[in-house]
């Protein structure tokens, strides 16, 4: 059951994602950090119906390639059968909805289904902002969703790796999932 809630959480944030707005999030310092873990200064959303900067659409088309890296790494790690690790570097958010067990349970299970992935398309980079009492645990998420072709699987399918901007100011890796 915990592990179908961590996937809601991932389909719930994909689709949210839809309707957030895009933020701006300048460079931040910090020692290098895993592939999933990535210090960062929190996104600043812009008022409704505000233009962004250039400098605004530069630090949101800067974060983006960060964002869609890791995920990237992210992928990397689950395509090599280290989900596990993912787990261990995921936000606390994400280990409190599903065990370490039953995460790699699931992943594995989903991409054995799939099989071996051939082609990853372009990444999407979409953001929302959940405020407490929201079906998904309050805070910052950012979802990367790419197309990915895999060996057992007639079309594409959507593979997402969700981040969340923790309380220690890092975005860690809050969901995965290919549906």
């Amino acid at each position: 059951m915990k592990v179908l809630h961590c996937m809601l959480l991932a389909t719930w944030l994909a689709a949210s994602a839809a309707v957030a707005q895009e933020s701006t999030v300048p460079a931040g310092a910090g020692q290098p950090a895993p592939a999933h873990q990535i210090p960062t200064q929190p996104p600043a959303q812009p008022v409704s119906g505000q233009q962004l900067s250039p400098q605004q659409q530069a630090a949101v088309k800067k974060q983006n390639a960060e964002m869609a890296d890791a995920a990237q790494q992210v992928v990397a790690l689950v395509d090599a059968g280290r989900a596990g690790e993912v787990w261990d570097g995921a936000s606390a958010v994400m280990k409190r909805l599903v065990p370490r067990d039953e995460f790699i349970n699931q992943v594995g299970s989903d991409r054995d289904r799939l099989g071996k992935p051939l082609e990853r398309g372009e990444p999407g980079v979409s953001r929302t902002q959940f405020p407490a009492g929201a079906r998904v645990p309050q805070g910052m998420y950012v979802n990367v969703a790419m197309p990915t072709r895999f060996l057992k699987s007639p079309g594409p399918v959507r593979e997402l790796v969700s981040f969340r901007f923790d309380e220690d100011r890092i975005w860690r890796v809050a969901g995965y999932s290919v549906r």
